[in-house]
């Protein structure tokens, strides 16, 4: 097993290098090549990739998503499974597991916490779990050196968001509108504003999501950001039949065009 890295020392160090981060991501095991796509992100300049364990209750995903972890399900996909193959990947940037804590608890907090990383995972979202819930789970997860990221929404209020960032580890995810994930034609102006209050807030990363899909929609949302979630829209190509070729190019796309000079 290769060292999983920090998340938060790596972002940090990309972000102090004057790099837009970039983080893609991938509902695992939608399709037997699917580890291929992590890769494919990776070497397209990935600054981390997020993987989606499907659940049969995604409550936080739109509609791409949902199709996306229901197909990924009926092929077969399983927590324990998705783990295993994260083990022979080496991608050479951190990877954050998406999920829900349904899934976790189930799993047991600890045994979950002690695999993701046996499976180089380096940090875990679980947007259905409120920050004054993580007693129980939030141990665990320091144990095992595995990172718990927090969101912040457009209607969290100053005080929770200085908690939320507080509490945050690796970055903090900044959602961009109200609702459920999915790509959206243009970002509200709610993302700038929540973008700006969470830079003068922390020092963490700050990686918006939900909503962005094009090279334009990254651009705007790191005018205040440090970096971009891409989800459905890469979704969407993969329920399409994208392989990992195909979704490498955009993310290549993406890259080029976060990288071109503001």
């Amino acid at each position: 097993m290769a060292e999983v890295l920090s998340l938060e020392a790596h972002l940090r160090t990309q972000r102090d290098g004057g790099r837009k981060l970039l983080v893609p991501y991938i509902t695992g095991g939608l399709g037997q090549d699917w580890a291929e796509v992590v890769r494919a992100y990776a070497d397209a300049g990935a600054d981390a990739v997020e993987i989606g364990i499907p659940f049969s209750d995604p409550v936080m995903d739109g509609p791409t998503i949902q199709q996306a972890s229901e197909v990924a399900l009926d092929q077969g996909a399983n927590l324990p499974g998705i783990l295993e193959e994260l083990r022979e990947i080496d991608a050479g940037v951190p990877l954050v597991v998406m999920t829900y804590v349904n899934l976790v608890f189930h799993a047991g907090y600890a045994r979950f916490a002690a695999e993701a990383v046996a499976a180089n995972v380096s940090a875990v979202i679980l947007p259905d779990l409120p920050m004054e819930e993580l007693g129980e789970w939030e141990p665990h997860a320091l144990e095992a050196g595995l990172a718990t990221v927090q969101l912040a929404s457009p209607l969290t209020d100053d005080a929770r968001l200085a908690r939320l960032c507080a509490r945050s580890q690796g970055f903090v995810y900044g959602v961009n509108l109200l609702g459920v994930t999915g790509a959206r034609q243009d970002l509200s102006e709610s993302s700038t504003v929540l973008a700006g209050r969470l830079k003068a807030t922390t020092d963490l990363p700050v990686i918006m999501g939900f909503g962005i899909g094009t090279v334009a929609h990254a651009r705007a949302a790191t005018v205040q950001a440090d970096g971009v979630i891409v989800a459905s829209a890469l979704m969407r190509l993969r329920l399409d039949g994208a392989g990992p070729e195909d979704l490498g190019a955009v993310v290549a796309e993406l890259r080029a065009g976060l990288d071109e000079p503001r």
